[in-house]
């Protein structure tokens, strides 16, 4: 009987799948002394046949052939390690690991399955080759960062999908679910900023890492570069970072907006968008200004903890507080309540009251109004910038600074009421 050009070509994945892992296997152990592995790409290629073959016998004497084939390739893999063990007693179990795996994705690919097969392949190589990064990166690692990307997943992968997604409270107006939704949201945003300042350091100059420092907290950078105003040779680059950092709250704004509610999105592009190009304007203009022996120089902005279970709790308290008085001020005050709520929620922080008031437009809260009363939060937060700016970083930056903030805030004003 003719074989199917199907099932030839899912030998030839499976073939091709142990050679990809052989290749990688064996152009590791290139520079060793063990030959067993530097002819690994012919062993591997063979054991992924193998286990095509081996899903092709299943077919024919059932699922029992399939496993026992398995099972003596486990037997002589564990034979290896136990032998390799008496000439290196530091073996890992990677490649007993690697090998087993190729006869899995050998019989995946007989399963009719070549492009997952070939892509779990794929990933398997790569991974192997990854091999010294991932090891530097762990050496890297605090107990702190480490704690902080499982509870990170904690919050988001175990508790968020237990949490009943309906209304409680006065006006029902607590959802637990979307409540810590936004939560993880704001978690993960900081926590990838956390990522990227930690992989590029401080060594590339004070301008990028206030911009990365400003997707975790503007504020926090502000208060640092302020504080630095008493090198006055600094100034036109300190002027630079803390209009980058201060930028950065307006692109964050609209990804919470899309994140929630997408439709106050048209709303707030033009405005936010048109203050942010005015800062990064003048953030670019002082950047050029500044001198060649300026853009060495480094700030380190406050790099704490990248999460934490105790302020992930008090965010979700403000959100649920925010979300309970913006519609007490609606019910008791009409708009003007909304807007007296987000002028002081925004000297706070600015991204609790941006999703309660995005969240609150999804039932009867008016767009319009939620998206003024966004667009106050961002104009008293970047007003509270303005003041420290003035306090801690002098006369001199803040005429820096202040007219360029004060020329962007005016000008998304004005495109808001438009």
């Amino acid at each position: 009987m003719t074989p199917d050009l199907d099932v030839l070509l899912d030998l030839a994945t499976a073939l091709v799948i142990g050679l990809l892992i052989g290749t990688e296997r064996g152009w590791s152990a290139r520079d060793g002394v063990d030959e067993r592995m530097a002819a690994g790409v012919r062993t591997y290629g063979l054991v992924g046949l193998l286990g095509g073959l081996a899903a092709l016998l299943a077919d024919h004497l059932g699922a029992l052939a399939w496993g026992a084939v398995l099972l003596a390739l486990a037997i002589l893999s564990t034979a290896a390690y136990v032998i390799g063990l008496r000439t290196k007693s530091d073996q890992g179990l990677t490649s007993e690991i690697a090998l087993l795996l190729t006869f899995l994705l050998g019989s995946l690919a007989l399963a009719h399955d070549r492009l997952l097969a070939a892509g779990c392949a794929v990933v398997v190589a790569l991974l192997l080759r990854l091999k010294e990064p991932l090891h530097a990166a762990l050496r890297q690692l605090s107990a702190d960062e480490l704690g902080g990307a499982l509870k990170l997943l904690f919050i988001s992968v175990v508790l968020l999908p237990a949490l009943p997604d309906r209304g409680y409270g006065p006006w029902e107006v607590f959802n637990p679910y979307a409540t810590w939704w936004m939560v993880v949201l704001i978690a993960a945003l900081g926590f990838a900023a956390y990522v990227a300042m930690r992989l590029v350091g401080t060594r590339h100059g004070l301008l990028l890492t206030a911009l990365l420092g400003g997707l975790v907290s503007s504020t926090a950078v502000t208060l640092t570069l302020a504080r630095l105003h008493g090198k006055r040779e600094l100034h036109a680059l300190l002027a630079a970072g803390l209009l980058a950092t201060s930028a950065l709250m307006f692109p964050r704004v609209l990804l919470e907006v899309t994140a929630v509610n997408l439709q106050l999105l048209p709303h707030l592009l033009w405005p936010l968008g048109a203050a942010a190009l005015v800062y990064a304007g003048g953030a670019l203009y002082w950047w050029q200004r500044a001198k060649a022996g300026e853009l060495t120089a480094q700030a380190e902005p406050p790099l704490k903890n990248p999460f934490e279970l105790g302020p992930a709790l008090r965010f979700a308290v403000l959100l649920a507080a925010i979300l309970l008085l913006v519609e007490a001020g609606r019910r008791e005050l009409g708009d003007i309540g909304v807007y007296l709520v987000a002028l002081l929620s925004g000297l706070t922080d600015v991204d609790a009251i941006t999703l309660s008031l995005s969240r609150s437009a999804l039932g009867e809260l008016d767009p319009q109004v939620a998206v003024r009363g966004i667009a106050l939060a961002v104009i008293s937060n970047s007003l509270i910038k303005g003041v420290l700016i003035a306090m801690l970083g002098g006369t001199r930056l803040a005429l820096l600074t202040l007219p360029i903030m004060a020329g962007g805030l005016a000008l998304g004003l004005a495109l808001v009421l438009i």
